[in-house]
């Protein structure tokens, strides 16, 4: 049997996102007065967003 799909036909129907990951690293001050960093990654849908996370 031959093959029934090619990769460029598979490549076609994927639809590509238009948001944007980025690692989100946030500090935290514990009791003792050391620091922890709380780090996850958050889809933003233009670049520009970055500078208004917190």
């Amino acid at each position: 049997m031959a093959k029934q799909q090619s990769f460029s036909d598979k490549a076609k129907g994927k639809v590509k996102s238009t948001n944007v990951n980025v690692k989100f690293i946030k500090t935290v001050k514990a009791a003792n007065g050391s620091y922890k960093f709380q780090e996850k990654f958050v889809k933003l849908d233009d670049i520009s967003k970055v500078t208004t996370l917190k």
